[in-house]
Formats: structure tokens, C-alpha cells, sequence
């Protein structure tokens, strides 16, 4: 299952972890987030150990939105030693972001 980071806990939890972090921005209204959801989770148990995989709902935690300009969802972004390294928008398979988790190792 994926990890909900909030505004509250996203400085510890994503740019203090030691690992790298892959956080999906998202609303539960974006029908793309929908699709997505379910490869978010199954990366997630994939990964687990390895790679902390998480969301952002944007309606809630605005300040993390904000702070990293997110205008579209969904929009991944993807963390290595609390910098974001790449960033993806819309909907991709799953070996697309697959392939972006490998790059990070």
C-alpha cells in the first residue's frame, strides 16, 4: 500500500528519508489519478524496503502542491537524498516509472 504524505510529515518522511522517495500528486476527482492509483500501490509492494512510494492529495495538503508548482496531476515526482531528480505528468504505464526507479539506484 502507498504512503500518504502530508504537508505535515513530508520534511521527515521524503526529504529526510534515506532512500529514495516517489510521490504521486493526486485528487480523488482526476479520473488519470484513478487510473494510476493502482500501480502506485502495486510499485509500492514492489519496492518496499527499497524505495518509499507514497501520495500527495493535492485538496488537502496545498502547501506541498505549492511548493513544488505541481499544476496538473497526476504529477510524479521522484526524490534521491531530499532532491527532486525527475518529475513526470499524466498517466504512464508502468514500466515507464518502473524504469525512472531503476535510474535512481
Amino acid at each position: 500500500m502507498a504512503f500518504q504524505f502530508t504537508d505535515a510529515n513530508f520534511q521527515q518522511e521524503a526529504l529526510e528519508s534515506n532512500i529514495p522517495v516517489i510521490i504521486d500528486f493526486y485528487a480523488d476527482w482526476c479520473g488519470p489519478c484513478k487510473m494510476m492509483a493502482p500501480i502506485i500501490d502495486e510499485l509500492a509492494t514492489q519496492y518496499e524496503g527499497k524505495v518509499k512510494i507514497g501520495k500527495v492529495n493535492t485538496d488537502e495538503n496545498r502547501a506541498i502542491a505549492s511548493k513544488y508548482n505541481i499544476m496538473s496531476i497526476p504529477t510524479i515526482l521522484f526524490i534521491k537524498n531530499g532532491e527532486v531528480v525527475d518529475t513526470t505528468v499524466g498517466a504512464l504505464p508502468k514500466q515507464v516509472i518502473e524504469q525512472k526507479i531503476n535510474q535512481l539506484f
